[in-house]
């Protein structure tokens, strides 16, 4: 794998001459990069490392940067994003997609694919009624259920499991391991007993979604769950029943969004918090790491704590806790010289 100057500079879209490097081999850090690698400077407070690091081009972003003998300097707005597109360059060349159904996959008769524009591997089942869209990528132990619709240019990795009726738009990855369609969590006490909800209703997960690695979408108890076009969720994600996700979303680590929340398009819910059932949240809200949202959001902003504040709040707040240790010696001491004897 490599990339050439003409390469790099249509990707990244800059003009500059050609150095005596002609080829790059790799991208890398800029504590572990080589020769013939490219890192990226992403912030300012790491210029320790670029001053030592033997990488053979780095991007940094406008500024008066310096680095080592050997290594060529490029100047860029936004460094993490041009390097994000050269790593993409590389993963694309070490992935081959190899049309075909291997003979170890399972697909029922009435499968609507073409074996010639898909890749399928061994150990996957693919159920009655389902349809498969061209250059989509179905990885090993993967699960369709029926009549699920897979759309174009998807990449399923192994063992991710899509449930009855369920629908992918193009170009939808999912990460191993993660569950599309399974029942909500619903039950009646009758009785004395809990009796199952039945949990009639899809999951709907539009275009260019990421759902990571063990993260499960609940089908809707009627109706449809839906994850909005762009959408990323990171690994270890609980989206219950009926919830109804906007574009552009990013929802972290261990979140949960409980049944019938509604967010808006580009919420960011940080990891390991948590929204309750049939709330809103604004477009551009921001949910801040381990909180927890009870109330509904209304306008766009950031938002901390349990329950859930607006940060500057929030910060007063904590701050405020952090002084009732002195508080509660100073009143201590009020109340013993309020005790004493007067001496009159």
């Amino acid at each position: 794998m490599s990339l050439d100057w003409k390469q790099l500079q249509a990707l990244i879209g800059v003009e500059a001459e050609q150095e005596s490097v002609r080829a790059f081999t790799g991208v890398n850090s800029l504590r572990d990069a080589g020769p013939g690698e490219i890192s990226f400077l992403g912030n300012s407070r790491y210029d320790h490392q670029l001053a030592t690091t033997k990488a053979s081009l780095v991007l940094v972003p406008p500024g008066d940067f310096s680095g080592p003998d050997g290594c060529r300097l490029i100047s860029v707005e936004n460094p993490s994003v041009a390097f994000s597109k050269i790593m993409g360059h590389f993963q694309t060349q070490g992935t081959v997609f190899e049309p075909g159904v291997s003979p170890g996959a399972h697909l029922a008769g009435d499968v609507e694919v073409d074996p010639l524009q898909v890749q399928i591997a061994p150990g996957a089942v693919i159920e009655s009624g389902a349809r498969i869209g061209a250059g989509s990528v179905i990885g090993a132990g993967c699960l369709i259920g029926k009549d699920v619709v897979i759309g174009a240019d998807c990449l399923l990795h192994a063992g991710a499991i899509i449930r009855e009726r369920c629908t992918l738009g193009d170009r939808v990855v999912l990460q191993p391991g993660c569950v599309i369609g399974s029942d909500g969590y619903g039950f009646d006490l009758v009785d004395g007993r809990y009796l199952k909800v039945p949990q009639v209703g899809i999951v709907e997960i539009q275009d260019d979604v990421e759902i990571g690695a063990g993260s499960c979408v609940d089908r809707a108890r009627f109706g449809k769950t839906v994850v909005g076009e762009g959408t990323k969720i990171d690994n270890l994600v609980q989206i219950a029943h009926n919830v109804q996700i906007g574009k552009h979303c990013l929802l972290v680590a261990q979140s949960g969004i409980a049944g019938s929340a509604r967010l808006g398009d580009y919420v960011t819910i940080a990891a390991q918090s948590g929204v309750a059932g049939h709330l809103d949240v604004a477009d551009h809200a921001v949910l801040a790491t381990k909180s927890a949202l009870l109330k509904s959001i209304t306008k766009a902003g950031v938002y901390m704590g349990t329950p859930a504040r607006p940060i500057r709040e929030a910060q007063r707040k904590l701050a405020n806790l952090a002084r009732l240790p002195k508080l509660r010696d100073q009143v201590h001491e009020l109340k013993k010289k309020l005790e004493e004897p007067s001496g009159e």
